[in-house]
């Protein structure tokens, strides 16, 4: 697995796919100690902020984001987006 810099981070995304795709390389650099936890409280905060609406849709992840990312991933995207 390639190391994930937040600057190879997009700030806006095109669509909810290129997002879970960034967003599951974040959680595995992480898993794999590639990244620090910091860096990966801040790479998230940075994506959702910027791409609210293909991240969250009815209170709830996007149907797209669930199947490309899975659950293990998005309990830990849940438990810091709740931070905010």
């Amino acid at each position: 697995m390639q190391e994930v810099n937040l600057v190879e981070l997009k700030m806006f995304y095109r669509t909810q796919r290129e997002l879970a795709v960034d967003l599951n390389r974040l959680v595995d650099s992480y898993w794999q100690e590639v990244i620090k936890e910091n860096e990966l409280i801040d790479g998230i905060k940075n994506l959702y902020q910027h791409n609210q609406e293909k991240l969250i849709k009815d209170n709830g992840f996007t149907k797209i984001v669930q199947q490309q990312c899975g659950k293990r991933r998005l309990v830990i995207v849940k438990k810091i987006l709740e931070e905010i």
